[in-house]
This record gives C-alpha cells, sequence and structure tokens, in this order.
C-alpha cells in the first residue's frame, strides 16, 4: 500500500526529477503566496498575527500535500538510483531527528541562532541532494523485489511424433479413409 501512496516501486529519471523539484517548488510558491494574501486581506489593519494564527486548515493542507510530493519524488528518485527507498528514507529522517536534537541540545553546533541544524547534517542532505541530482540510474532489467515467487518458465513443448496418434490410427484403420490424418 505505501508503494502505491508514495511511489517506492516506481522509478523516476535524473532529469524528470530535476524538472519535477522545480515544479513542485513553483506550485509550493505560488500556493503559499495565494495563502498569504488570503489571510492578510483578512486580518484587520494594524494587527501582527501570530505563529498560532497562521496555522488554518488551508496551511495544514498544503504542508502535508508538499509533504507527500517531496517524500513521493524523493522516493522515486532512490528507487531509480538502485537503493531501496524503505531502507534509505528511514535512515534520512533519523539521521535529521538526530541531527535537529544535537543542534538544540548544543545551539554552538548549530548553523545559526534560529536554525535548527547542524553543519554535518547540512552536508548529508547536500551530499543526498547531489546523489539524487547526478547518480545514474541503476540496471532497469534488475526486478522490484516483492512477496510473489518468480516467474515460472513454461516447459517445453514434448516431441511429436511424425506418425498420427494411436486414436487417429484406430479410425482410420476402422473405416479405411485417411481421418485425423494432416497430409
Amino acid at each position: 500500500m505505501l508503494g502505491f501512496l508514495f511511489g517506492f516501486n516506481a522509478r523516476l529519471g535524473r532529469l524528470h526529477f530535476f524538472l519535477g523539484t522545480i515544479v513542485l517548488a513553483v506550485v509550493m510558491t505560488a500556493i503559499c503566496f495565494a495563502i498569504a494574501a488570503t489571510v492578510f486581506q483578512q486580518m484587520p489593519r494594524g494587527f501582527r498575527p501570530t505563529e498560532s494564527d497562521l496555522m488554518t486548515w488551508p496551511v495544514l493542507v498544503a504542508i502535508v500535500f508538499f509533504g507527500w510530493v517531496t517524500f513521493t519524488l524523493q522516493a522515486m528518485r532512490i528507487r531509480d538510483i538502485g537503493w531501496d527507498p524503505v531502507c534509505v528514507i528511514p535512515g534520512w529522517l533519523a539521521f535529521a531527528l538526530v541531527d535537529s536534537m544535537i543542534a538544540g541540545k548544543f545551539p554552538s553546533w548549530s548553523i545559526g541562532h534560529d536554525h535548527h541544524g547542524t553543519v554535518a547534517g547540512a552536508l548529508i542532505n547536500l551530499v543526498l541532494l547531489g546523489a539524487m541530482l547526478f547518480w545514474p540510474s541503476g540496471d532497469y532489467d534488475e526486478s522490484t523485489p516483492g512477496f510473489s515467487p518468480p516467474p515460472r518458465r513454461p516447459d517445453a513443448p514434448s516431441p511429436r511424433s511424425s506418425a498420427a496418434s494411436a486414436p487417429a490410427a484406430r479410425i482410420a484403420q476402422a473405416t479405411r479413409a485417411e481421418f485425423g490424418r494432416r497430409t
């Protein structure tokens, strides 16, 4: 089920990943501007919204949609490289979580005052993004692992003799005709 939801079994080439990422960024920007314009038109003059005022249902839907599409693009590209996205993505997320915790615990190690990551985390993200953009596609002849057994090869056809089959020979003898024989 997750394979269909997040594209774990699909493949996406380098160019399609790059163009898909650019299109997603443009769409995200347009939706963010539309949400911001709507929110600020409904606010009274002089009112400064807080973060909780901006957490409306359109913002939450946009966050879920952007996260889902980004996750799907990355999973499809990781599969195309030949890596298993079911192993790579949880490892990537675990590293990002640990990196965020380290940056919170040791603020001097974080990139900036308001940043929630370290230099090591930024380098790992840069390397993984570079791999997704520049790593060549994997071999398409390799089958995608699944739960079904490999397909069975059909049996070789049995060799036929040039003589007619036994039932056809009996019928031909009884009727004194060539019934059932091919000439």
